[in-house]
């Protein structure tokens, strides 16, 4: 009989929660409403990576803004 080691990784970054997902994916989300960005999953990824599509995705969200 083997043990199974479930380790939780969860990170706070720029107002959204990374939690890492089985095969090393990410599930980005809002800490808080108003919600930003809907949540979104990335591909397999680090988390320095996780944190660069994040930012992109902010600044992204922050031209649409501007330009409205």
């Amino acid at each position: 009989m083997g043990f199974q080691y479930n380790h939780n990784v969860v990170v706070r970054y720029q107002g959204f929660l990374l939690l890492q997902q089985p095969g090393h994916t990410w599930l980005v989300r809002p800490e808080r409403s108003p919600m930003l960005l809907l949540p979104f999953r990335t591909h397999a990824c680090t988390l320095a990576e996780a944190k660069k599509i994040l930012t992109n995705k902010l600044s992204e969200e922050m031209e649409i803004n501007q330009a409205a």
